[in-house]
């Protein structure tokens, strides 16, 4: 099964949350809660033809703000994604389907970013493919890549569910699908997942650790495995440490050991430029096992965040230099 990380997603939504200024819907929000609930094509004019429903448009720069306006009365689901992308095509395929059997519950807006690059520079978009929620104009939810299809299905019910009550369109939409059902398929848990996120959420990081290295023993190439045990690996150590410990490091640039944990501070505060910046300019002082040391530490820390987080391409580079 394949799910997004739900640390990943909560920032990346947090992220989105500021990216976008739609402000300006907000003073036609009371007149349009008065119009009719069926979510009309972008623009008023009829939608491209693809075969599908009038509440599945694929969005250009000039029709996007007209099919946003339309998140005023059912949530809008933007696809952020690219014709080279097979994992676009992947995510766009299935939420067409979706899309198809919701009566215009909601609505999909298809955006193919080489032809419209400016879209994705308002989301901040990172990766493809990206899907963000919008309601009432402003980005309420996120994703990055593809995920299972039941995943997908229960991400859009919450969103349903989380928005029936303000955007009059849902019921509407929902009335027009009947009782065409959305398909889910049983999100089948694996069990040592579950007891080592049970584990973390407790606290238990020592625990979670276990759990992790377990499943990675006999599955090197587990993906939750591996992000769960550096996020249980980092949570313990980040626990214990003193934020004045990077006071000290500043003043001690010669001791490795008020880096290392100046470091994790950093990044528990959120300060993951200064963290990365700090461990490479180490490394350029040090030497041997010191300087293999800070760089596995680095790695370490790398390991938190999405292959494709811009901080973490610039300080990989940046740490090459340093190296070689």
């Amino acid at each position: 099964m394949t799910r997004p990380d739900p640390r990943k997603t909560a920032a990346l939504s947090a992220a989105l949350s500021g990216a976008v200024d739609l402000g300006a819907l907000r003073a036609r929000a009371d007149a349009a809660r008065t119009a009719a609930a069926t979510p009309a094509p972008a623009g008023g004019a009829p939608a491209p033809d693809n075969g599908s429903a009038p509440w599945i448009v694929d969005v250009t720069e000039a029709s996007f703000q007209a099919v946003v306006e339309q998140s005023l009365q059912v949530p809008v689901v933007v696809l952020l994604g690219a014709s080279y992308s097979p994992e676009s095509q992947q995510l766009a395929a299935s939420l067409t389907r979706f899309a198809t059997a919701s009566g215009g519950a909601w609505i999909l807006a298809r955006v193919d970013l080489e032809a419209s690059p400016r879209i994705g520079q308002a989301f901040g978009v990172q990766s493809v493919p990206t899907t963000v929620a919008v309601a009432a104009g402003q980005p309420i939810d996120a994703f990055a890549g593809p995920i299972a299809d039941a995943e997908l299905s229960q991400w859009i019910a919450r969103l349903l569910d989380a928005l029936r009550e303000r955007l009059p369109g849902i019921r509407a939409g929902e009335a027009r699908a009947g009782s065409v059902p959305v398909v889910e398929e049983e999100v089948v848990e694996d069990p040592r997942i579950v007891a080592a996120e049970e584990a973390f959420e407790r606290g238990d990081y020592v625990a979670a650790q276990g759990f992790y290295s377990e499943i990675l023993a006999s599955e090197p190439g587990n993906e939750l495995a591996k992000e769960g045990l550096a996020q249980a690996r980092f949570a313990e150590r980040a626990e214990a440490v003193d934020p004045a410990v990077i006071a000290k490091a500043d003043s001690a640039p010669e001791d490795i050991d008020a880096q290392l944990a100046a470091a994790d501070a950093e990044v528990a505060g959120q300060m993951v430029d200064e963290a990365f910046s700090r461990l490479v300019e180490t490394v350029r002082r040090v030497f041997g096992e010191d300087r293999d040391r800070v760089r596995q530490h680095l790695v370490g820390l790398f390991e938190l965040f999405p292959a494709d987080d811009p901080r973490v391409a610039s300080a990989r580079r940046k740490l090459a230099s340093a190296l070689y």
